[in-house]
């Protein structure tokens, strides 16, 4: 790994901490703390809001999906700070699924040209091999293990043969355990339960430096399960093609 894929690394969550810093300073400063941890004025203002309230969080959720002006971090904490854990994840689950088919969607329809000006040419390189043949649950595994670049991954997926509806599904269950735990987190938060919000970061930040510390090994061992896979699977076909003739 080198020394700029390794500052790379820090980069998002020390963004992420800015900004929680950032808002949390501007709250204690403006007041406004008081109001969001007053539970009954809190869900006072959401229900007054009605469904605007709920369309702007998932908008946002999909909005950080597609073009990522902010970490997907912050507004997974956000909604469970905001919502709770079972409304928190099913918006969540919601934004984060429309803003995927978005990227997959522009994707196929303006293929790899406009991919480029997106993604990194080096990461669409690293995953090239995922676009010849569909690997559903490579994929899944993908989206499911912490510190591959899920958003990356929806332009990329677009220049494939998987199916919008087999990409919505594995994307959606493959993003599921990490917006729980973001959810979770948020809703410690909201309640003051900070032992338990810190002991879940603490097992995340150990799950997330793993995969990161593996990243590498993980990437070459899909890669090679993946061709693996798919000249067996070519192979099989070729012999029912031998058997028909």
């Amino acid at each position: 790994m080198t020394n700029a894929t390794k500052n790379h690394i820090w980069i998002k969550p020390l963004i992420l901490v800015l900004i929680i810093g950032g808002l949390a300073l501007i709250l204690y400063k403006t007041g406004l703390i008081h109001f969001f941890l007053d539970k009954e004025d809190l869900r006072q203002f959401l229900d007054s809001l009605g469904v605007v309230a709920f369309v702007g969080f998932i908008g946002l959720q999909a909005m950080q999906v597609v073009i990522a002006p902010i970490p997907g971090e912050a507004t997974g904490l956000l909604g469970g700070f905001l919502y709770g854990p079972f409304l928190g994840v099913v918006l969540s689950t919601i934004g984060l699924t429309i803003g995927s088919y978005i990227a997959f969607a522009l994707s196929k329809k303006f293929g790899r040209p406009f991919v480029e000006k997106i993604v990194n040419k080096s990461t669409i390189a690293r995953f090239d091999y995922l676009l010849s043949y569909k690997g559903a649950f490579l994929v899944f595994l993908l989206f499911l293990i912490p510190g591959f670049p899920k958003d990356s991954l929806c332009y990329i997926l677009g220049l494939g043969r998987l199916s919008t509806m087999s990409f919505l599904v594995i994307g959606g269950t493959g993003r599921l355990f990490g917006t729980i735990l973001l959810t979770l987190g948020g809703d410690y938060i909201r309640y003051e339960q900070y032992g338990k919000f810190f002991m879940l970061a603490g097992i995340a930040l150990v799950v997330v430096f793993i995969a990161i510390a593996y990243k590498d090994k993980l990437e070459r061992l899909f890669r090679i399960w993946h061709i693996m896979d798919y000249r067996k699977k070519k192979a099989k076909n070729s012999g029912k093609d031998n058997l028909s003739n």
